[in-house]
C-alpha cells in the first residue's frame, strides 16, 4: 500500500504509483519500524532533480526492487523542499561520513531514526566504483540482521557526533568595518577575474554576495566590489546559464564559463537574482542589468504564477525530447539544422549571435543559447524578430514539467524582488503580482496565532510547520511591500511573524537562531546553520528582517536581537566570505544605520509625494527602509511627529529616529542617501 496519494507535494505524487510501499514522514512510520523490526530507507529528494528521477526509474519503479524493499525494509520519502529541517539533519551526517553530499539522499536509520548508512544516487548496476542500489539492500539487511548490536553502536555514535556539532555560540561583537574588508579581501582572492564568479566548476550565481558587494561599494566607494559584482552580473547574463529567450536563470552551470546550466529552473534563484540585477541598475544604470531583471521578473509571473496568486517552486531540468524520452535540457537547446528550419535565411545571423556551432556547447551536436559581446553590431529589430519566432517554435515542444507547491520562503524572496523591482521601472503589475502572492500567505499559510505553514498547493495548506527561513524572508518580502506600496498593514504583519522569530526561534541566552521552532517536532538534533546554501540562512535572514522592522519602528528588542545574532558574522566573514554574503549584506546595513526615509505627503496619487518617494526607493544606502504617507497617519511609526515642511511633501533621513533637516526637494533627497542612478 502506497501512502502517498493524499500528500500536497508533487515529488511525493510522483512516487504514488510506485510499487514501494512508501511512507511519508511520520511517527507512524517509526512505529511500523518498531513493531515490524525492521531498518528503515530514507530517501529524500525533490520534484525538478534530475538524479532523483533516474533513481525513481530505475529502482522504485522496479517490481523486483521494491518488492525486496518491501519485504526487509519500512521506506518513508522525503520532499527536501517541504522538510528541510529532516534534510538538513542527515545530509550533515552524509556529508561527515563521505565527505560530499547531494539528491537523492539514502540513507538507512533505526526505527529510533538514527543513521547508520549512507549514499546519495545508487545505480541499479555496479558501475564506477559505486556498488548496486540492491547490493547496498542486500548489504544493509545482512547487518541489520546479523550485527544488530554493532549496527545500533555505529547509529549512536554518529548521533553522538552530530550533537557535537553544536555550535557553541557566544554573541561576539557586531562586525565592524576591520571584518567587511578582511570579508572583500577574501572574496578578491577567491575571485575568477576571467570569467566572473567564485571558484571552479559547477559555478553557482554567488546572489547573497553579490548583494554584499553592492552594499559595500555603496556604503564605501569601493570600485573593486562593485567590478566583481558587475562583471560577474555581465557573464552569467550572456551565459548559457540565463535563459536567452524566455528569461530566468538555470541552478548552476557546470562548467567555469556560466556556457551549460543544469536546466532546472529555481523560484528562489530567480528571486534573489531579479533583486541583484534591479539593484545593480540602481547602482550603475545599466542596460542589461534593467533589461535582465524585467525579463526574470516576467519570467517569474509568466511561468511559476499559480492561479492562486502565489509562486511555484521550479521547473524541471528534464523533458520530452520528442521521441517519448526524457532527457535534461530539451526544452532549451537547438541544432544549427533546427535553426534553419525555423529561421531560413535568417539562421546564420542567428547562429553568430546566440553562439550556435555545428560540433554544440551541449551534448549530441545541441547548443545551449549565449548572448555576444558585440550584440550592439547586430540589428536590434531583427534580432527580436528571430527571437520570436524561436520562441513561438520553443512553445511547441513538451514542457518542463512544474512544481507547484508554494514555498512560504522563496515566495518572501519574490515578493521582494517583485515589489522592488516593479517600483523602480514603472511596472505596477509587478508590484500587483507581489500583493497577490503575500494576500496568498496571509489567507493560506498563516494561522490565528501567526504561526506560518511552509508549503501550500491548490491553495490547501501543507502539512509542515515553517521553519526560520520561512519567517524571515516572508517578513523581509511583507517589509519591502510595506515600502513600496505605502501599506502599513504589511509591516505589522511582519512585525507579527518576526515575534515568532524572537519567543520561537531565538536562544534567549546567547542570541543564537536554531532553524526550527522551540516547540517543533525533535529530531535526532535539532538543526542550525548561519550559512548560505542556495538561499540566505534562515539565521542571517533574521538578521536582516529584525534590523529592517527595528529601522521601521525604534525597537530595541528587534534590533538587539539582530545585533546578537550578527555577532556570526564577524566570526564567519573574514574567513569564508562566501557561504555567509547575506550577513555580510546585513552587516553593511547595520554600519549605515540603517538609514531611516519618512515620507510625508497626500498620498502617492500627489506628483510631488511619488517623486520623493521613488528617490528614496533608488537610494543606494545599504538597507535603507522607506515609510511613506500623510503626517501622523498612524500607518507607520517612522511617520509619527513629521509635518509637512511650508505645506509640501517633505523628506525625513533618519538613524536610530533622529533625523536630519527634511527637504522637499529629490535631488538633495538623493544626495542625502547615496548617489545611484536618480
Amino acid at each position: 500500500m502506497n501512502r502517498l496519494a493524499h500528500e500536497t507535494s508533487p515529488y511525493l505524487l510522483q512516487h504514488a504509483d510506485n510499487p514501494v510501499d512508501w511512507w511519508p514522514w511520520s511517527a507512524e512510520a517509526f512505529d511500523e519500524a518498531r513493531k515490524a523490526g525492521k531498518p528503515v530507507l530514507l530517501s529524500v529528494g525533490y520534484s525538478s532533480c534530475h538524479w532523483c528521477h533516474v533513481m525513481a526509474h530505475e529502482s522504485f519503479e522496479d517490481q523486483d526492487t521494491a518488492d525486496y524493499l518491501n519485504e526487509h525494509f519500512v521506506s518513508i520519502k522525503v520532499d527536501r523542499e517541504e522538510r528541510p529541517d529532516v534534510d538538513a539533519v542527515y545530509m550533515e551526517a552524509v556529508q561527515a561520513a563521505t565527505g560530499h553530499g547531494g539528491w537523492p539522499m539514502t540513507v538507512f536509520l533505526t526505527p529510533d531514526a538514527e543513521p547508520f548508512y549512507f549514499g546519495t544516487y545508487f545505480p541499479p548496476e555496479p558501475r564506477h566504483g559505486s556498488p548496486s542500489f540492491r547490493q547496498v539492500l542486500e548489504g544493509v539487511r545482512q547487518a541489520w540482521t546479523d550485527r544488530r548490536e554493532e549496527v545500533g553502536e555505529v547509529a549512536g555514535k554518529i548521533v553522538r557526533d552530530l550533537a557535537g556539532r553544536e555550535i557553541g555560540y557566544q554573541a561576539a561583537e557586531v562586525p565592524g568595518e576591520q571584518e567587511l574588508a578582511q570579508a572583500l579581501l577574501g572574496l578578491t582572492r577567491e575571485y575568477d577575474p576571467q570569467r566572473g564568479g567564485f571558484g571552479g566548476a559547477p559555478k553557482f550565481p554567488p546572489s547573497m554576495v553579490l548583494e554584499f558587494l553592492l552594499r559595500h561599494h555603496a556604503r564605501t566607494g569601493a570600485e573593486g566590489a562593485l567590478q566583481m559584482a558587475q562583471d560577474t552580473c555581465e557573464r552569467m547574463a550572456r551565459g548559457g546559464i540565463y535563459d536567452q529567450l524566455g528569461g530566468g536563470f538555470a541552478r548552476y552551470s557546470v562548467d567555469r564559463d556560466w556556457i551549460v546550466p543544469h536546466f532546472e529552473k529555481m523560484l528562489y534563484d530567480n528571486a534573489l537574482l531579479c533583486r541583484v540585477y534591479a539593484h545593480l541598475w540602481r547602482a550603475t544604470g545599466s542596460d542589461l542589468a534593467r533589461r535582465v531583471a524585467l525579463e526574470t521578473a516576467d519570467f517569474m509571473v509568466c511561468e511559476l504564477r499559480t492561479s492562486e496568486g502565489g509562486f511555484a517552486s521550479a521547473l524541471d531540468a528534464d523533458s520530452d525530447d520528442g521521441s517519448g524520452r526524457h532527457a535534461e535540457g530539451a526544452y532549451y537547446v537547438w541544432t544549427p539544422e533546427q535553426f534553419r528550419e525555423v529561421l531560413g535565411d535568417d539562421a546564420e545571423t542567428a547562429a553568430q549571435y546566440f553562439g550556435l556551432t555545428e560540433e554544440g556547447t551541449f551534448e549530441h551536436g545541441r547548443s545551449v543559447l549565449q548572448l555576444p559581446q558585440n550584440e550592439g553590431v547586430f540589428d536590434a529589430d531583427k534580432v527580436a524578430e528571430i527571437k520570436l519566432r524561436l520562441l513561438e517554435r520553443r512553445a511547441e515542444r513538451p514542457a518542463p514539467g512544474r512544481d507547484d507547491k508554494v514555498v512560504a520562503a522563496w515566495n518572501g524572496l519574490a515578493i521582494a524582488a517583485l515589489a522592488e523591482t516593479g517600483a523602480y521601472f514603472g511596472r505596477p503589475d509587478l508590484v500587483e503580482a507581489a500583493v497577490g502572492a503575500a494576500d496568498l500567505l496571509v489567507r493560506v499559510h498563516l494561522d490565528e496565532q501567526g504561526r506560518l505553514a511552509r508549503t501550500s498547493r491548490d491553495g490547501r495548506v501543507g502539512p509542515n510547520a515553517g521553519v526560520l527561513e520561512d519567517y524571515a524572508d516572508v517578513a523581509e518580502g511583507f517589509l519591502a511591500l510595506a515600502s513600496v506600496t505605502g501599506e502599513g498593514v504589511w509591516l505589522d504583519f511582519a512585525g507579527l511573524l518576526l515575534d515568532h522569530v524572537l519567543t520561537r526561534f531565538v536562544d534567549p541566552g546567547n542570541g543564537a537562531l536554531y532553524d526550527t521552532a522551540s516547540d517543533a517536532e525533535r529530531l535526532i538534533r535539532r538543526p542550525q546553520d548561519p550559512t548560505d546554501s542556495a538561499t540566505p540562512s534562515g539565521w542571517t535572514a533574521a538578521a536582516g528582517a529584525l534590523l529592517g522592522y527595528a529601522a521601521h519602528t525604534g525597537s530595541e528588542p528587534h534590533r538587539g536581537a539582530a545585533e546578537r545574532a550578527l555577532g556570526v558574522v564577524k566570526a564567519l566573514g573574514p574567513r569564508v566570505p562566501r557561504f555567509i554574503g547575506w550577513g555580510l549584506a546585513v552587516a553593511e546595513a547595520l554600519l549605515d544605520g540603517p538609514r531611516e526615509v519618512a515620507i510625508v505627503g497626500p498620498s502617492l496619487a500627489d506628483d510631488r509625494t511619488a517623486a520623493l518617494h521613488r528617490t528614496a526607493l533608488l537610494a543606494t544606502a545599504p538597507g535603507a527602509v522607506v515609510a511613506v504617507g500623510a503626517p501622523d497617519s498612524g500607518e507607520f511609526p517612522l511617520l509619527a511627529d513629521r509635518p509637512l515642511v511650508g505645506g509640501e511633501p517633505a523628506a525625513y533621513v533618519c538613524r536610530d529616529f533622529t533625523c536630519d533637516a527634511p527637504t522637499t526637494d529629490p535631488v538633495r533627497l538623493r544626495h542625502a542617501l547615496g548617489a545611484g542612478i536618480g
